[in-house]
């Protein structure tokens, strides 16, 4: 009797610490709502109804290498009087700051606030003048922050579950890692080339290497060449004369990124079947093998005929900061821009504030 006694008194201590509360908050962070890619304004009418409605058309902006227009983000807006407790447990928030007691436009951010995960950016100006041209000259950073955001949770969530049969093949091949969605569970080899594709089809993973020449490896022609040549090799159609190659060139974007610190040369495009007519977005990532004088190309690609593609082809886009060439650890978050300055939340003070 004792013993049930004293094991009830730990349960009833440890229910009683779990509620416990500072200023009316639980020390367990509450799970943040929303859906991926939704972001919450908190502004006020004058700035969000203004006639220019600076943040609303950045957020809106098309994800770009589309087949079909797809926003970037699913947006909402409350005014600041209504940023209540609920509110406030959103996963991705904007809040707009305008005084004039500051003297030039700037951002900040803090994670996870009042739930986990959650990422808020504060968007600070002296006037909605400069607060307008602040956000259009800087719509990209808005767009990449959340965008990095959300592949952060997915990278977290293939740390958990991921393919081990992608992540064994591309070991064996490649002697690298990577964490692809479960959903893979087809394969095909190749010399020095890996395809898996999920039951589907719609979900599909790339992965390839060849010699390291020189520096016009990182070129839009020079990408174009040899992912054309690669994939008319291993990715024949049904029938003779088919074959995977990149869609018009006027459509394929390229930028230079980084990976874990490193150089990385990023492709978004789409691509068809020649002489079929399947087709469908694409994003890669071209890494260097410094150890092995390689270049190791990593894509995923979407196949859904008729339906949106902009979550899936995210997905796969943030599997693919997961490589691991051989010399590498593993990946822990795809880092946020380092212009933006990070403000480490006061959780008693921010629940002060939500009384």
């Amino acid at each position: 009797m004792k013993r049930v006694t004293f094991y009830l008194g730990i349960a009833l201590a440890v229910l009683s610490f779990s509620s416990c509360r500072n200023g009316g908050k639980s020390i367990i962070t509450p799970v943040s709502s929303g859906r991926p890619y939704e972001v919450m304004v908190v502004a006020d009418d004058k700035c969000w109804m203004s006639p220019d409605s600076a943040l609303f058309h950045v957020l809106d902006t098309d994800v770009p290498g589309l087949p079909q227009p797809e926003r970037s983000f699913r947006i909402s807006r409350v005014r600041p009087d209504a940023f209540n407790r609920s509110v406030r447990l959103f996963r991705n928030i904007i809040i707009v700051d305008i005084q004039d007691i500051y003297t030039q436009p700037k951002f900040k951010y803090t994670r996870d606030a009042y739930s986990s995960p959650q990422m808020i950016m504060t968007i600070q100006a002296p006037n909605q003048q400069e607060f307008a041209d602040y956000v259009s000259k800087n719509g990209q950073v808005i767009i990449d922050f959340f965008t990095r955001a959300e592949m952060n949770r997915q990278v977290k969530l293939l740390e958990k579950k991921h393919s081990e049969l992608i992540s064994t093949k591309v070991k064996s091949l490649f002697d690298c890692d990577i964490w692809m969605p479960v959903e893979l569970e087809s394969y095909k080899v190749g010399k020095d080339f890996l395809w898996a594709s999920s039951n589907l089809n719609d979900l599909n993973f790339v992965m390839y290497s060849y010699p390291f020449r020189d520096k016009n490896t990182f070129t839009k022609e020079y990408f174009i060449h040899k992912r054309d040549s690669v994939m008319k090799v291993n990715l024949p159609g049904e029938r003779e004369g088919m074959y995977m190659e990149t869609s018009d060139s006027i459509f394929l974007t390229t930028r230079n990124i980084a990976v874990k610190g490193d150089y990385a040369f990023e492709a978004r495009g789409l691509w068809d079947m020649k002489n079929d007519a399947m087709g469908g977005p694409f994003v890669s990532h071209v890494r260097v093998d410094r150890e092995h004088a390689r270049v190791i190309v990593v894509e995923g690609f979407v196949y859904n005929p008729g339906k949106l593609k902009r979550d899936q082809i995210r997905k796969l886009n943030a599997a693919l900061y997961t490589l691991q060439l051989p010399s590498e650890k593993e990946v822990s978050e795809i880092p946020v821009d380092n212009t933006i300055s990070e403000e480490k939340v006061n959780k008693e003070e921010a629940e002060q504030n939500k009384q």
